[in-house]
């Protein structure tokens, strides 16, 4: 019988977790899949280890956070208050994460919770509270404060990286498929960057003039 004790045990079944929640969706996903890809009989494992699913899943994006976060830390700190300067930080750390299998199915996986970081009502969800990645989202906004409207500018922000975390989860999920992109990783990247930029500082809609 494997054992439910122990960090080696711990460690197999985030390695676990990652692979199914990023092949069958958060929510689709099954315990039952994860036990036994980590080659657990006792299907109370995850209960021991992480107390909950929503535990195991808080395990899986502490891992990728905090590789992410050493990428983001030195780029933050030399980046000049401009969109197009912290959204390129942003990129940057997150396309550290196409590097291994484990960082592509990560992307997957926060590509589907990027609706619960807390940036439309300026309350980080509890994993992002103090972080690198939250200070750098305060000053992308702080760079749209004269351009836009509070609520069109939070709701702008939070797009913003609904786009950049859907595009790197679909690059990456390319790379798990070996299905070859349409463009090189250093133009997808720079292209990201722009158009996402470019999404963030475009004018204010007149409502009149596009939906009279």
């Amino acid at each position: 019988m494997a054992r439910t004790s122990g960090p080696e045990t711990r460690e197999k079944l985030i390695r676990a977790a990652e692979e199914v929640f990023a092949a069958q969706g958060v929510d689709g996903a099954q315990l039952r899949d994860i036990v036994a890809l980590a080659g657990q009989s006792n299907p109370s494992a995850v209960q021991y280890h992480f107390g909950s699913r929503a535990g195991l899943l808080d395990a899986v994006m502490a891992g990728r956070q905090r590789r992410t976060e050493r990428v983001l830390e030195p780029l933050l700190a030399e980046a000049p208050d401009t969109p197009h300067a912290l959204i390129r930080a942003l990129v940057t750390a997150e396309a550290s994460e196409l590097g291994t299998e484990s960082g592509r199915r990560c992307l997957r996986i926060s590509a589907q919770l990027s609706h619960e970081s807390g940036v439309r009502t300026r309350t980080p969800h509890p994993t992002l509270d103090g972080t690198v990645y939250w200070r750098l989202i305060e000053r992308i906004e702080a760079c749209l404060t004269g351009l836009l409207p509070e609520p069109l500018r939070l709701e702008r922000l939070d797009l913003a990286l609904t786009v950049v975390g859907a595009a790197m989860a679909d690059r990456a999920g390319q790379y798990l498929a070996g299905t070859e992109p349409l463009t090189r990783e250093p133009l997808f990247l720079a292209d990201l960057v722009q158009t996402t930029t470019a999404l963030l500082q475009a004018p204010p809609p007149s409502l009149r003039k596009d939906f009279s």
